[in-house]
């Protein structure tokens, strides 16, 4: 069920990021999504899984964009999703701040280790790369604490509502 939850939020967010993105800054959003939901996989679950999520949502994000190498961003998300749940499981990052501080060390971590390999391999180069990290950790940090807030609210919404139709 677990595995079922976790597939269910990438291809979410995956299809949010593909969809929505070109509709926000023309056509380059400064949120990602599913580096996002690969945070939240993470923490929730642990390493194993956040470096499987990562991998996976990294990997099909790859294919999806036009123009980059695939498996780049894999590796990257990978890594932070090993990362984050290792983290994630030695300290308690169950309240709104340290789960603030793992979302901006997260995506600012993504962002180096996806522009560092792009500019090692000599693939790309990136003429403001503090100010695109910037942009994103704060887009990550905004809508990754809204999306976090949100679905954690879910169940208790849902019960609440079931006992309302029980009532009546």
């Amino acid at each position: 069920m677990k595995a079922a939850a976790v597939l269910v939020g990438i291809a979410l967010a995956l299809a949010l990021q593909t969809t929505v993105a070109r509709f926000v800054v023309g056509g380059t959003a400064a949120v990602d999504l599913v580096l996002v939901a690969v945070v939240y996989v993470a923490l929730t679950t642990g390493p194993v899984s956040g470096m499987l999520s990562g991998s996976l949502a990294g990997l099909i994000q790859d294919a999806l964009s036009s123009g980059g190498v695939i498996g780049i961003g894999g590796l990257a998300k990978a890594i932070v999703g090993f990362a984050v749940g290792v983290i994630g499981q030695q300290f308690i990052v169950t309240a709104a701040l340290p789960r603030l501080v793992m979302l901006v060390a997260a995506t600012a971590v993504h962002a180096a280790i996806f522009m560092g390999l792009y500019v090692a391999l000599g693939l790309r180069t990136f003429p403001s790369p503090w100010q695109a990290m910037v942009g994103q950790v704060l887009g990550n940090a905004v809508v990754g604490m809204i999306a976090f807030a949100i679905i954690e609210a879910m169940p208790g919404v849902i019960e609440r509502r079931r006992a309302g139709r029980r009532v009546r």
